[in-house]
């Protein structure tokens, strides 16, 4: 793994953060492009983008402290500011991204559908940048495998593991996977907030089913056989296919 990149003089660079930041600008890039034709103003997105992504790595950080209290103890928040180790839950960040855009397109008297109909693809392509620098940096990986492309990972005490799933690069997979059906959903002509809703299902669907290879390794049972993050997911899967159905049902729009 390389966790570091590489050093400008005594400052590390280090992949994990890289990688996000890297994510975080091919996503505003493609919403910023195609932003115009949807009526939204380049400058709105740029603002409620970086707004997103500094309330969205405070809810991965907070969410994943909070989880691990009860191993780790109340002084693991001692470690709040060291992002760059990793140790981020999506789930958390997804709910203060999304409840950020929410405060600031009522702000600014705007559509939050519309919106958040745009951001949805971002979110996919950033999020699989993402899963690149969790792989440099040595998380999130998954159980033993005798396939060829096992990778031997570090773990907590340094000493390297035994061939393991990369499900980091299935992740990263999936989600440009995940990325393109979203970019022809978009294409339908859908009721607003479609895409988006399709998004918040694809990506449950992809986190539940991926979570049997870390089970285990990086993720640990909660209840049921099932982690945290897939019951978090089979929520979702039911609060957001229920909405998607209802909006499904609905006329398609004459225009974007």
């Amino acid at each position: 793994m390389r966790p570091i990149l590489f050093q400008l003089g005594p400052i590390p660079v280090h992949a994990y953060g890289t990688f996000l930041v890297f994510g975080f600008l091919i996503g505003l890039w493609r919403a910023t492009k195609v932003c115009e034709k949807r009526g939204i103003p380049s400058s709105q997105v740029v603002d409620a983008c970086v707004l997103m992504l500094i309330s969205g790595i405070i809810g991965c950080r907070l969410l994943y402290l909070l989880l691990a209290v009860p191993h780790a103890g109340w002084g693991i928040f001692a470690e709040a500011g060291k992002i760059w180790q990793g140790g981020l839950s999506f789930h958390g960040g997804l709910v203060t991204s999304i409840a950020c855009l929410a405060v600031y397109v009522r702000a600014k008297r705007l559509d939050f559908l519309k919106f958040a109909d745009l951001l949805a693809p971002s979110a996919a392509i950033g999020y699989a940048f993402a899963r690149i620098g969790c792989f440099l940096n040595g998380c999130c990986y998954g159980v033993h495998t005798d396939l060829p492309w096992g990778v031997r990972f570090t773990d907590a005490s340094g000493a390297l593991t035994d061939p393991r799933h990369p499900a980091q690069l299935y992740a990263f997979v999936i989600s440009l996977v995940i990325f393109a059906l979203l970019t022809r959903i978009e294409r339908l002509k859908r009721p607003r907030g479609f895409v988006f809703f399709s998004y918040l299902v694809l990506y449950s669907v992809y986190r539940f089913g991926i979570e049997f290879i870390r089970k285990g390794a990086t993720a640990e049972v909660w209840f049921w056989g099932l982690t945290q993050a897939q019951v978090a997911s089979i929520a979702a899967v039911v609060v957001f296919g229920v909405i998607l159905m209802i909006l499904a049902r609905k006329p398609l729009q004459k225009a974007a």
